[in-house]
């Protein structure tokens, strides 16, 4: 008897320093502390459920608000995506405290005045596996390696010798629209836009990241939208610990789609730093190599300042936020100037005026760039009511004090942009409405305060590729405009909807009419 005593004392201590230390400690114990010390400066919400947090709260809210069905005129979308607006409050992703915030000040201090005392919150590893550990989530020292030798190849006149590229791949788009929209009497055909746009940014961003390897990109791109999707629908499951590891179907899929997009991208890699000649090309896999590789003096030996892991982790950011963001910006932009069919127009004048007849080129889509261009205005106010991104996260390295609210170490704030673009103090009573001759004077003079515009973010931390994605917009929407003009489907239900990004839930079809028809 005393001999199985002591053997069920063996088992019972790891079974409850087991207990405590990953059950009881994380998932009880931190949420009521958490949970107290906040409610002692004011900030309350929805009371913490063992293990699901908030989680369920959430699906249920979404799942009311799903058979919401907006006028096209009606951009506040937001019913369909949240309930919540006002105080900051608490609400908590699985065990996860998670700060929201709706005040431009605390913005700004979290973004930009106090930004290196905060790190990009913790990411789900599924959403990891899609996005990719590269310069939008590295930290500290890591994150100055990788824009230092990232930035080269996001100069203006990096990304102007890139527009050739852009243009073909959209001429392409185009000329098969003009032969669908030719062979029907009328010179009109109805088409998915949304899809079109998909299949086009993902072609430009394989042809100027991967260059001649553009057919394995597409490969990835497949690949990465499948992991969106399980992203998306995995998002809100309540964090079961050690889950993630057990061989169910799921995670069985999300592994295989992990090797296939590693497996893609490391052939595209491989075969670049195999091929013989000078240099690694111009597009941006070749200029991210030729900056991060640099030659010993007196020796052939090469060394790489970022590791084939973490260019495989760069390729899969830029290639996801390459067309998964300018997609959506275009998609957006279609929709409201199929709203708005005397911006439409004014836009088509500017294209002619500015591009001529010719395709747009660097020099041509450099004159739209400018703040007093329409084109950006509209491009700026699609950003600023279907921003592709809703809200921006971030977590303290310390206990630090934001305002006159403490926030403790690793509490996740979030930054919920889609609601901050809709404030009425900042923005004017227009706010919910679609002006671009609010950007007229430029960005900083759009609001009240100079970064109101949270699209791209603020601070240190800001899209680095965000002059790419707007040239690249430009470019095709210069194309589309001159050579048609478009209106929404009778068959369009406008139903904006978070899907890791803000998308048209039934998507976005379109009937295109040629202007000479």
């Amino acid at each position: 008897m005393a001999s199985l005593a002591l053997v069920f004392l063996a088992l019972l201590l790891p079974t409850i320093s087991w207990l405590w230390d990953y059950i009881i400690v994380p998932h009880i114990w931190r949420p009521y502390i958490a949970a107290k010390r906040l409610r002692e400066q004011g900030i309350r919400g929805p009371p913490y459920k063992f293990l699901k947090g908030c989680n369920e709260d959430v699906k249920k809210m979404k799942d009311a608000a799903d058979d919401l069905v907006l006028d096209v005129h009606d951009h506040n979308y937001l019913p369909r995506i949240t309930n919540v607006d006002g105080e900051p409050f608490v609400y908590w992703f699985g065990a996860k405290p998670r700060i929201c915030i709706f005040n431009y000040e605390w913005a700004r201090q979290i973004l930009s005045s106090k930004s290196g005392h905060f790190l990009k919150n913790d990411t789900t590893p599924t959403v990891l596996a899609l996005l990719g550990k590269g310069l939008v989530l590295v930290e500290g020292i890591d994150w100055e390696r990788h824009r230092r030798v990232i930035n080269p190849a996001f100069t203006m006149d990096k990304i102007k010798m890139m527009t050739k590229t852009m243009v073909a791949c959209a001429q392409n788009m185009v000329k098969e629209l003009e032969d669908q929209a030719s062979s029907n009497k009328n010179g009109e055909t109805q088409v998915e836009l949304d899809k079109q746009f998909q299949e086009l940014t993902a072609d430009i961003i394989s042809h100027t990241a991967f260059g001649s390897s553009y057919k394995l990109g597409i490969e990835a791109f497949h690949a990465q939208k499948e992991l969106q999707e399980i992203a998306v629908k995995s998002l809100l499951n309540v964090q079961i610990p050690g889950f993630s590891y057990l061989p169910t179907k799921g995670n069985w899929r999300k592994l295989t789609l992990e090797k296939k997009l590693r497996g893609t991208l490391m052939q595209i890699i491989q075969s670049r730093l195999s091929s013989k000649g000078s240099g690694y090309g111009s597009d941006l896999l070749g200029l991210m190599l030729e900056a991060c590789i640099a030659t010993d003096q007196g020796r052939e030996q090469h060394q790489l300042s970022l590791s084939i892991d973490e260019i495989i982790h760069e390729c899969k950011t830029f290639f996801f936020a390459g067309h998964e963001t300018t997609s959506l910006l275009l998609t957006w932009t279609v929709f409201l100037l199929s709203v708005y069919p005397e911006w439409q127009a004014r836009l088509r004048l500017e294209a002619l005026r500015e591009c001529g007849k010719e395709n747009p080129n660097g020099d041509n889509l450099s004159k739209l760039k400018e703040a007093r261009k329409l084109m950006s205005m509209v491009f700026l106010e699609t950003l600023r009511l279907y921003g592709p991104a809703l809200f921006l996260q971030r977590k303290p390295l310390t206990d630090i004090t934001v305002g006159e609210t403490k926030i403790p170490k690793d509490h996740a704030i979030i930054i919920p942009s889609a609601i901050m673009h809709r404030d009425k103090e900042i923005w004017g009573d227009d706010t919910d409405e679609f002006n671009p001759l609010r950007f007229q004077n430029g960005v900083t003079r759009a609001a009240k305060v100079p970064h109101a515009l949270l699209a791209f973010s603020i601070g240190p931390r800001s899209c680095i590729r965000q002059n790419f994605a707007m040239l690249e917009a430009k470019s095709v929407m210069a194309m589309i405009l001159k050579k048609f003009s478009f209106t929404l489907s009778p068959n369009y239900v406008h139903a904006p909807v978070d899907l890791l990004t803000l998308q048209p839930k039934f998507g976005l079809p379109v009937v295109l009419r040629l202007l000479d028809a």
